[in-house]
């Protein structure tokens, strides 16, 4: 007869072969040990009477751990499943678990990573703003206090001379405040 203990020592042999990464093994694990204290002793003798009996187990669970939430709960259930079905396919006859298949995460089909090859088009020569645009002005947009925004136009073209004025402009206006 298939006992419940029998579970943890395929979950070490299936980690042992590489069907479970270490995580998945320690999070069977712990699946196992919360089921197992409101197992009575046909189950504990029994997988299948496990299996046949997950709803009333899962009642008893749940009612004695008010703590926990009913979503980890379920995925306590999920794992003990998991497990349990693995067990009666590979663990039974530990020959089938060289057929034993591991479906790969979704997340490694999802993502995929560009390897190092020549691009088809050369990368286009950075530009500035401006150019792009082809303003005949330079537009610079400060923000000097909350709700408060300067917007200085500048002639592509400027000169010197010019610059100056600007600066002696705004000079003044700080000669004035002061």
């Amino acid at each position: 007869m298939n006992k419940f203990s029998d579970l943890y020592e395929f979950i070490d042999f299936a980690k042992g072969n590489r069907k479970y990464p270490e995580n998945t093994a320690n999070g069977l694990k712990s699946s196992l040990k919360i089921f197992e204290k409101e197992l009575n002793l046909d189950e504990l003798n029994s997988v299948n009477l496990v299996e046949d009996n997950i709803e009333e187990i899962f009642i008893n669970v749940v009612a004695k751990n008010k703590d926990k939430n009913i979503g980890s709960l379920n995925t306590y259930k999920a794992r003990l499943l998991k497990v349990i079905n693995d067990y009666q396919r590979y663990g039974i006859n530990p020959s089938k678990i060289q057929g034993w298949d591991i479906k790969p995460h979704s997340f490694a089909k999802s993502k995929t990573f560009k390897k190092d090859t020549q691009d088809k088009e050369p990368d286009k020569p950075q530009i500035s703003l401006s150019d792009h645009i082809n303003t005949p002005v330079h537009k610079i947009e400060l923000s000097l206090r909350d709700n408060f925004k300067t917007v200085i136009l500048i002639p592509r073209d400027i000169n010197a001379k010019e610059a100056k004025m600007i600066k002696s402009i705004l000079d003044s206006l700080v000669a004035e405040m002061n």
